[in-house]
C-alpha cells in the first residue's frame, strides 16, 4: 500500500467530478464549486490525485460514522489505524521514519478536504503537523525510531501539554515542573483543553526546568501514557468539536528518564516559537476550507429553500450576501495559498503566519454565521453542517494562539 502511495501517479483513478488536467489550472471561484478538485495554482495533477483519495475517505470512513462518535466524545482507535494505511498520517516525514516524504502542500491537502467533510474529530493534524515535526527535529535517533514509525501508521496516537488551567498564550506563565532528581527528572503539574489527551500513547510536555528563567526555562519531555504518576481526566464536554477527543492531563511526581528530554535542555520555548507558523498556518488552512464549505452548503440550500411563492435566490439581498460570502473566501483563500506556498519552500515567517491565523479564522466565524443566518430556523439545527461548522470553528480563534496575540506579534513588526 504504502509503496504505491509514495509512487503518487499510482493513485487511484480520478473521480467524475475532477476536472481535466490542463496547462493552465483554473481558479476556483471560475469553477462550479469553491471545493472542485483540479483548481488553484498552488496544486498539480499528482495533489489531485492525493485530494481524491483523501476525500473518498472521508466520505466513506468518516463522515458516515461522525454523529454517532460526537456522543461518545471520541473517535475509535481503528479509525487511526485505517488512517495510517491510507497514508493519510505523517505524510510529510521521512520514509525511513515511515512517512512518505512529501511537501507541505500534500499535508494542506489533507488539512482542506478534513474540514471540507466537516469532521473535527480526528486530531491527526495535530498528532501528524504538530507533535511530528517535533520528534523529526529536535529528538535523537533513538527518540524517532521509537515514535515516528508508529505515529505515521496509526499504531499509536500522540498529543502535546502546552495550556494550563493558568496559562493559556502565556507560557511564562507555566506552573508544570520538571525537577532534577540524580538522571531522573520529576514531572509535577497539570495541563487542560488537551486534543487527543484521552486516547493519547504519547505526550511532548512542557514543563519549567528553571523556574526563574521564566520562559527561557522550559523543557520539552516524551511522556509515555503508562508512565506511573501521569494520570488522565475525563473528556471535557465541549461547545464543539464534539467528536475531538479533549481532557485534562496530570502529573503528580511523575518520574521520567533523561532519556525522555526532548533536545537540549532549557531550549523548549525556542522550539516552541519554531514550530508555531506551522501549527498557526493549519489553523487557518482550516478555517478558510471551513468558510468555503459553509459558503457552498449555504448556496445549495438557499437555491432549493422556497420562501413567498419561489426559491430564495430571487430576493435580491440573498444574492448579494452569497455575493459578498464568495468574494471573502476567494480573497481569504488567496492570502491562504501564498502562505502554503511559501511554508512549501521554507519561507514563512512568524508575522505572516499569525496574520494568516487571526485574519481566516475571524472570516471563518463571520462566514459561518452568516451561512446559520440564511439557513434560517434549520441553521440552528445540529443535523445542518452550518450549525455543526459554527460552533465547532469558535475555538480557532482562541487555541494557537489567541487572536489578540496574533495582532500583538504582527503589530511588532508595524513598529520596529
Amino acid at each position: 500500500m504504502f509503496s504505491s502511495l509514495r509512487k503518487v501517479s499510482k493513485f487511484s483513478k480520478l473521480s467524475s467530478r475532477m476536472l481535466s488536467t490542463t496547462t493552465v489550472r483554473p481558479e476556483a471561484q471560475s469553477t462550479d464549486s469553491l471545493l472542485q478538485i483540479g483548481t488553484r495554482r498552488i496544486f498539480d495533477h499528482e495533489h489531485d490525485q492525493y485530494r481524491e483519495l483523501c476525500r473518498r475517505f472521508y466520505e466513506n470512513s468518516v463522515i458516515p460514522f461522525h454523529s454517532e462518535w460526537e456522543k461518545k466524545g471520541m473517535v475509535p482507535r481503528e479509525l487511526w489505524k485505517e488512517a495510517g494505511d491510507n497514508g493519510l498520517l505523517c505524510v510529510t516525514m521521512p520514509e525511513e521514519y515511515g512517512g512518505m516524504g512529501l511537501d507541505a502542500k500534500y499535508a494542506a491537502v489533507h488539512w482542506e478536504e478534513q474540514s471540507y467533510a466537516n469532521t473535527t474529530g480526528p486530531g491527526w493534524t495535530l498528532h501528524s503537523e504538530i507533535v511530528a515535526p517535533y520528534l523529526l527535529h529536535y529528538g535523537n535517533e533513538e527518540q524517532k525510531e521509537k515514535y515516528l514509525p508508529r505515529m505515521a501508521s496509526g499504531e499509536i496516537i500522540t498529543a502535546i501539554g502546552m495550556t494550563e488551567p493558568g496559562a493559556g498564550s502565556d507560557l511564562a506563565g507555566m506552573r508544570t515542573t520538571a525537577t532534577r532528581d540524580g538522571t531522573d527528572f520529576i514531572l509535577n503539574g497539570s495541563k487542560t483543553y488537551i486534543t487527543n489527551g484521552f486516547l493519547s500513547d504519547m505526550v511532548i510536555v512542557c514543563a519549567k526546568t528553571d523556574p526563574e528563567k521564566g520562559a527561557k526555562g522550559i523543557s520539552l519531555f516524551l511522556v509515555d501514557a503508562n508512565t506511573p504518576g501521569f494520570e488522565k481526566g475525563k473528556v471535557l464536554n465541549k461547545m464543539g468539536m464534539k467528536a475531538q477527543d479533549t481532557c485534562e492531563l496530570f502529573f503528580e511526581d511523575c518520574r521520567i528518564p533523561e532519556s525522555a528530554l526532548l533536545g537540549e535542555l532549557n531550549k523548549g520555548f525556542i522550539y516552541l516559537m519554531s514550530e508555531l507558523p506551522q501549527e498557526r498556518l493549519l489553523i487557518a488552512i482550516q478555517a478558510i476550507s471551513s468558510a468555503e464549505a459553509c459558503y457552498e452548503w449555504t448556496r445549495e440550500y438557499v437555491k432549493d429553500r422556497k420562501a413567498f411563492g419561489s426559491s430564495l435566490t430571487n430576493l435580491q439581498t440573498v444574492r448579494h450576501r452569497l455575493a459578498a460570502m464568495k468574494t471573502e473566501c476567494v480573497v481569504g483563500r488567496t492570502f491562504a495559498d501564498q502562505c502554503v506556498d511559501l511554508h512549501a519552500n521554507g519561507r514563512l515567517d512568524n508575522s505572516t503566519a499569525s496574520m494568516a491565523k487571526y485574519w481566516l479564522t475571524d472570516l471563518q466565524t463571520k462566514i459561518a454565521d452568516e451561512a446559520v443566518q440564511l439557513h434560517g430556523g434549520a441553521g440552528y439545527m445540529w443535523e445542518y453542517n452550518v450549525a455543526r461548522a459554527y460552533s465547532d470553528g469558535r475555538v480557532a480563534r482562541i487555541y494557537g494562539g489567541a487572536n489578540e496575540i496574533m495582532k500583538e506579534l504582527i503589530s511588532r513588526d508595524c513598529v520596529k
